[in-house]
C-alpha cells in the first residue's frame, strides 16, 4: 500500500513539474526535489488541493493564480550590498587588477532580482572614479516583474540596511520613505531577460556575480551553470557566489579559487567572444 502510494505521488510530482515548465517555462525538475516537493504540496494545501494534478487544474483555471504561483517560485530576495564586507573585496582586490587589462569592464549580475546586486556595483564602481565608458554593469532575472523594478532604481528601507549615510546622500534621492538610485548610477546599469537554466549565455565578462540563487538547484543543475559561467568570462575573469554556495569540484571545471566566495578563470585560459544574451 505504502508503495503504491509513493508511485501515485512521484507520478503526480513528475507530471506536474512537466506541465509547469510548458506553462510558464520555469523548470521545477532542476530545483532539489525533496524541498521543492514539500513546498509545492504546502501550497496546494492552502488552495484546497489534495493533490498536484488538482493544484495545477486550479492554477490553469486561474491565470492570475498562475502569474502568482511563477512569481512566487523565482526567489527574489535582496538587499544592497548584501554581504558589506564581502563588497570591500571587489572594490579593493578584484576590480583592480581586472581593470588593468583592459579599457572597458563588463560584469553581469546574474539572477539579479530588483537589480540590488547591479547598483550596489554600480556604486563601488564611480567610488573608484569608473563612469560608463569604463564599465558596464548587466542585470538579468527570468522574472519580467523583477526587471521592471530594476529598472526604477527605486529601493525601501530595508533595502539600504547596509547603506551608509554617505553613500546614501551620493547616490540615492530620498522619495517619501524610498530611495531611487541617482542618474549617474542609472547609466552604469541595464537590465535584460534571462533564463539561466534554458537560455544561451553571453561571453566576455570579467566579472559575474551569481549570489544566492542556485542554493536550491539540483548538484546537476549547478554543475552545468557553474561550466556556462566558466565559459562565459574572459580569460582571469572572475565569479562572485553567494554566502551560502561553494562550488564542489571547482578545479575539474577550471576555477582557481581565490578566497571564500571568489572563483577565478585562470589567465591562461582562452578569452571569450562577445555575444548577444
Amino acid at each position: 500500500m505504502r508503495t503504491t502510494l509513493a508511485s501515485d505521488q512521484d507520478l503526480d510530482y513528475r507530471i506536474f513539474v512537466k506541465r509547469i515548465a510548458e506553462k510558464t517555462g520555469v523548470d521545477l525538475g532542476c530545483y532539489k526535489r525533496k524541498q521543492m516537493e514539500r513546498r509545492l504540496r504546502s501550497l496546494a494545501r492552502q488552495y484546497g488541493a489534495d493533490s498536484l494534478r488538482e493544484f495545477y487544474a486550479r492554477l490553469e483555471a486561474d491565470p492570475e493564480a498562475l502569474e502568482q504561483f511563477r512569481r512566487r517560485m523565482t526567489i527574489n530576495v535582496s538587499e544592497l550590498l548584501r554581504n558589506p564586507d564581502k563588497f570591500d573585496e571587489p572594490q579593493k582586490a578584484i576590480l583592480p587588477p581586472l581593470l588593468s587589462g583592459t579599457r572597458r569592464l563588463r560584469v553581469w549580475s546574474a539572477g539579479c532580482s530588483y537589480g540590488a546586486e547591479a547598483y550596489s556595483v554600480a556604486m563601488l564602481a564611480l567610488e573608484m572614479s569608473l563612469g560608463k565608458d569604463r564599465i558596464s554593469i548587466l542585470g538579468t532575472d527570468i522574472d519580467q516583474e523583477m526587471l521592471a523594478r530594476a529598472r526604477e532604481g527605486l529601493f525601501s528601507q530595508i533595502d539600504m540596511k547596509n547603506v551608509s549615510p554617505t553613500r546614501r546622500r551620493r547616490f540615492f534621492l530620498a522619495e517619501e520613505g524610498r530611495y531611487r538610485a541617482r542618474p549617474e548610477i542609472r547609466q552604469l546599469v541595464s537590465f535584460r531577460h534571462h533564463d539561466l537554466l534554458r537560455d544561451d549565455f553571453a561571453r566576455g565578462f570579467h566579472l559575474i556575480l551569481c549570489r544566492n540563487v542556485v542554493i536550491y538547484f539540483t548538484d546537476e543543475a549547478k554543475d552545468r551553470l557553474y561550466r556556462e559561467f566558466f565559459e562565459s568570462l574572459t580569460s582571469g575573469g572572475v565569479l562572485f557566489i553567494g554566502g551560502t554556495e561553494r562550488i564542489f569540484g571547482a578545479e575539474a571545471i577550471g576555477f582557481e579559487h581565490l578566497s571564500v566566495f571568489f572563483y577565478r578563470k585562470p589567465a591562461s585560459q582562452r578569452v571569450g567572444v562577445m555575444t548577444n544574451a
